[in-house]
């Protein structure tokens, strides 16, 4: 495996371990900068509604970048953005580096990916973006619950861990990565948005959309969900997460093989309402150690099964624009996401810390339904295609897409 690969893996496996960790240590964010916890949940929220909204800007202004300074770029932005949350007094200068570093990692999950595409000979350009995109993955399966068990006592740790992981990216691939080529014309952001006036592309990016708001109005919550089974308890809260990250990696796998052997359809429509039967079941299962396991191993192994599908529709629309494609459902994943921590405070302030799970299982079955009503059949677009991609997108277009059912990624922040 080259080691540039692994440095960009690096790269996205610090990303994807900041855009969920502070899930994991609301509790002491909320404790030391005396605010709630549904309030701390707006950490997440805002980092992936600045991800969601600056993703398309970036890219559309940053296009004739060098890749090399734009990565390296992306990576300081982002450690010293962290580096700032670790060292921020009060909970709004906390809000605020959300938004930095959500930036640098708006700019450098993208090129990332594009950078992979370079390193290698055409025949093995999906297994490089699997590697780089598997960072991401791997953040849930084990940066996650290794940064809220490095801040179960003071969580600034965590965020230090965090800038340490982005600066060890950067010292890497400043010192590794050169001889890049140069970009290739990209797409502006009126084009990378015209997809969207497609019926077919608009109901698979709101598939998307309700999807993630479902399942992270209670992941981000998850602590809250599960404090009757670890009574506040750091250790078993890691645990769960740890649990939850496993069950990610497996259902990533799954998800890949269910779709070639059954359909894109069916694993929407069964992943969702199994998903939503998991919410539904949480306000029991949380009260103890053995059900809030079974919950961490059960929905999120069926959420990344669908995380899966739900790229590989979106590229089958238009395999030759698939990296657009997958950008808009990258931007749909994390407007669900910010949307999800919005709709989990609403829903313990209404229902309660033990209740709001239900308020998820709803709207994982209209997931669903959306599902339903856009698969049934190949509805005709009835407004022009989207600008061809570029020559070198589109020459990496089947493997963008083959990655992306493997690792989502969206670029992402995932279940």
């Amino acid at each position: 495996m080259p080691v540039r690969l692994l440095l960009l893996a690096l790269g996205t496996f610090a990303v994807g371990t900041d855009s969920m960790v502070v899930a994991g240590i609301l509790g002491p964010v909320s404790a030391d900068l005396g605010v709630s916890t549904p309030a701390a949940g707006q950490l997440v929220t805002v980092f992936a509604l600045g991800y969601a909204l600056l993703a398309p800007i970036l890219a559309a202004l940053t296009a004739r970048w060098p890749r090399r300074r734009l990565l390296l770029t992306a990576l300081a932005v982002f450690s010293a953005a962290n580096a700032l949350s670790a060292l921020a007094p009060t909970f709004t200068l906390l809000l605020a580096t959300r938004v930095l570093a959500a930036a640098g990692a708006a700019l450098y999950t993208p090129t990332a990916n594009a950078v992979a595409t370079t390193l290698v000979a055409p025949e093995r350009r999906g297994r490089a973006l699997a590697t780089v995109l598997g960072g991401m993955t791997v953040a849930t399966a084990l940066g996650v619950p290794l940064g809220t068990w490095v801040g179960r006592t003071d969580w600034r740790m965590t965020m230090w861990l965090v800038t340490a992981l982005g600066l060890a990216a950067l010292a890497g691939l400043a010192l590794l990565l050169r001889d890049l080529p140069a970009p290739a014309a990209a797409p502006g952001l009126k084009a990378r948005l015209a997809p969207l006036r497609r019926p077919r592309v608009l109901g698979a990016a709101a598939t998307t959309l309700a999807f993630f708001l479902a399942f992270q109005s209670v992941y981000i919550y998850l602590a809250t969900a599960v404090s009757g089974a670890t009574g506040g308890d750091a250790n078993r809260l890691s645990a769960i997460l740890l649990t939850t990250g496993a069950a990610s990696v497996a259902g990533s796998w799954l998800g890949g093989r269910l779709v070639d052997r059954v359909g894109v359809r069916r694993v929407l429509l069964a992943g969702s309402t199994i998903a939503a039967g998991g919410f539904a079941a949480l306000p029991w299962l949380g009260r103890s150690m053995a059900g809030a396991l079974v919950y961490a191993a059960v929905v999120p192994l069926v959420g990344w099964a669908v995380s899966v599908a739900l790229p590989h529709r979106l590229a089958s629309i238009d395999p030759a624009s698939a990296p657009l494609l997958i950008s808009l459902n990258s931007s749909a994943l994390y407007l669900g996401t910010a949307a999800g921590g919005v709709a989990g405070s609403w829903a313990i302030a209404l229902l309660g810390g033990r209740w709001f799970p239900l308020a998820a299982a709803a709207l994982g079955l209209v997931a669903a339904t959306i599902a339903a009503a856009t698969t049934r059949e190949k509805t005709p677009d009835t407004a022009p295609a989207p600008a061809p991609a570029t020559a070198s997108a589109s020459a990496s277009a089947s493997a963008s897409a083959s990655a992306s059912a493997s690792a989502t990624a969206t670029t992402t922040a995932r279940p």
